[in-house]
């Protein structure tokens, strides 16, 4: 499958899962959520100190998405993100996402021995997704 494949997979989920979701409008995990609202993408911000942000009700962790989350954008540091990998695998989410900065080998690695379209070539969904801010 061609980094464009994977790509258009990811976006194909009904709901997509932003974890590491931010109320500071500065940091990239903000930014994300505001990427897939301005798309006009289902999203839910993963935060488990915030009630919600950019008005979207948030969720405690990756395991309380909803069913039809099938896509995730983790922007977490690496040794977080190596942390949540497997709780995604373990709710059955398909694809997911490791930002720049975000990501861990062994994270990567398990999630290509679970079969997960795992995006982490340093691409930006900020940049596939065409991110302005406002």
């Amino acid at each position: 499958m061609t980094i464009q494949d994977q790509i258009n997979q990811f976006l194909s989920s009904p709901t997509f899962g932003v974890v590491g979701a931010s109320t500071n409008r500065d940091k990239y995990g903000n930014k994300v959520l505001r990427c897939y609202q301005q798309n006009g993408k289902n999203v839910i911000p993963v935060n488990p100190t915030e009630p919600e942000i950019e008005g979207l009700p948030c969720v405690d962790t990756i395991s309380d998405l909803p069913q039809d989350v099938e896509s995730i954008s983790i922007i977490t540091p690496p040794a977080v993100t190596a942390k949540l990998v497997p709780l995604a695998i373990a709710k059955g989410i398909r694809n997911i996402w490791i930002q720049p900065g975000a990501g861990h080998p062994e994270a990567i690695v398990l999630c290509l021995q679970h079969g997960v379209n795992v995006i982490a070539d340093g691409s930006c969904v900020l940049v596939v997704m065409g991110y302005h801010e406002q």
